[in-house]
């Protein structure tokens, strides 16, 4: 024995280690030989008051799934499938809170998705930051989701706050292409929460653009007349008006401006009740050519919106919307970013994430039914490209629809603003 030990080359002994640890490192990190599947945690209300939106959202996630699986999983990790873990909030946090840890320590999940209620995403992105596990956001709008400085969480979605910058940057768009001149502005809102946010929002940015604010007019949302707060709109003559509203004041609000014959060069809504099909039944020939903002429309130029609703119709019984389609969407990020990492380890997903850009029309379904060109995500996480389109209300073979108009991008093919309005 020690005539052997005599024998033992420092120069062998280093390369004897280095293939131990070799043989080590192939035993704990990934390996794409090795992998079989990516388990996905997915946070969404399946019971309670918005268990329908939630449930929405599953059949969403799962359909991309089932695609993404079909067309060969992740290429890099040797076609490894995607599966989905489920845990339902029931819009609530304290049971979101429980479902980000039931998925990170029985689940054994790589990266989370959720949590469609705002006030539930917020906790929960943050609890999956302190475990250093990546979180894809694909509908919560809540500004401060994306403003505290995470590196694991990652918003698909615009913010909230871009509603009232895209109203602004659309005003600024027609005025320069039409050579209108605006420059006045009434603000008018339901005297609610959303509704002084709104005004809040409006005003900085008149102030720092220009405008002149002639009128600041809140209302009860209950109301069953608002004739008084038309008649202060008329009597104010601004070039434009902004609305904040819910279904039944919307009508109530066009209908009376209709009746009373309030002149204004546009009127731009800010979804709520606008974006239902409710104030577009009852509204009927009142809302002609007032503007409204949304997330994202069935009718926008996207080829691949089509045949995709059709299999929503067929598979699940309901359309898309702009809720589902994010959903769906945010599906191929995750799969992008794991194609990327060729790992399943949060850490390298997340650098992925931190690095991906996708755009329309290079093959990735999910991009391409979007309102935005492409998905890339600030220093912040948030999806620097995400934004709103703008709709108008117009006569189409005879009846009253929403048709996109802004930007130009994703505009109805054949259709233009009309602005100022008639």
């Amino acid at each position: 024995m020690r005539g052997r030990m005599s024998q033992w080359n420092p120069r062998i002994a280093a390369v004897f280690l280095m293939a131990v640890l070799v043989t080590l490192l192939h035993w704990t990190t990934p390996h794409a030989g090795k992998v079989s599947e990516v388990r996905i945690g997915n946070i969404l209300p399946l019971t309670g008051p918005s268990a329908s939106a939630g449930r929405q959202n599953r059949s969403a996630i799962e359909l991309a799934t089932e695609y993404v699986n079909a067309a060969g999983g992740i290429k890099s990790l040797c076609g490894a499938r995607l599966v989905n873990a489920w845990a339902d909030t029931r819009g609530e946090v304290a049971f979101g809170m429980s479902a980000v840890e039931h998925l990170i320590k029985n689940e054994k999940v790589s990266v989370i998705s959720g949590a469609w209620n705002s006030a539930v995403t917020y906790p929960t992105t943050q609890a999956a930051e302190q475990a250093k596990i990546p979180y894809v956001v694909p509908v919560s709008v809540r500004d401060t989701i994306t403003d505290r400085g995470f590196k694991y969480v990652f918003r698909t979605a615009p913010k909230d706050g871009w509603r009232s910058r895209d109203q602004f940057r659309f005003l600024r768009d027609m005025t320069r292409s039409t050579r209108t001149k605006v420059e006045t502005l009434a603000l008018v809102f339901e005297n609610g929460g959303w509704g002084t946010s709104m005004k809040d929002q409006w005003t900085k940015l008149a102030t720092s653009q220009g405008y002149r604010v002639v009128l600041v007019e809140p209302y009860d949302d209950a109301a069953t007349d608002l004739t008084v707060t038309v008649m202060k709109i008329r009597n104010a003559q601004p070039d434009v008006i902004l609305l904040a509203s819910f279904t039944e004041d919307a009508v109530l609000l066009a209908s009376a401006m209709s009746a009373l014959k309030v002149g204004a060069k546009a009127v731009i809504a800010s979804g709520g009740g606008h974006g239902s099909n409710a104030f577009l039944e009852s509204a009927g020939k009142s809302c002609e050519y007032l503007f409204d903002v949304s997330g994202w429309e069935p009718d926008m130029d996207r080829p691949a919106i089509a045949p995709l609703n059709e299999e929503f119709r067929k598979r699940f019984g309901f359309e898309l919307s702009a809720e589902t389609a994010d959903a769906f969407a945010s599906v191929y990020v995750i799969a992008r970013a794991l194609e990327e990492a060729e790992s399943t380890e949060p850490e390298d997903i997340r650098d992925e994430l931190t690095d991906i850009e996708m755009c329309r029309g290079k093959g990735w379904l999910g991009t391409d039914i979007l309102a935005c060109d492409c998905i890339e995500f600030d220093r912040t996480g948030q999806n620097r490209h995400a934004g709103y389109v703008v709709v108008q209300f117009r006569k189409v073979g005879g009846s009253m629809e929403r048709v996109t108009v802004w930007p130009e991008s994703a505009a109805r093919k054949g259709f233009k603003p009309v602005f100022p309005m008639p």
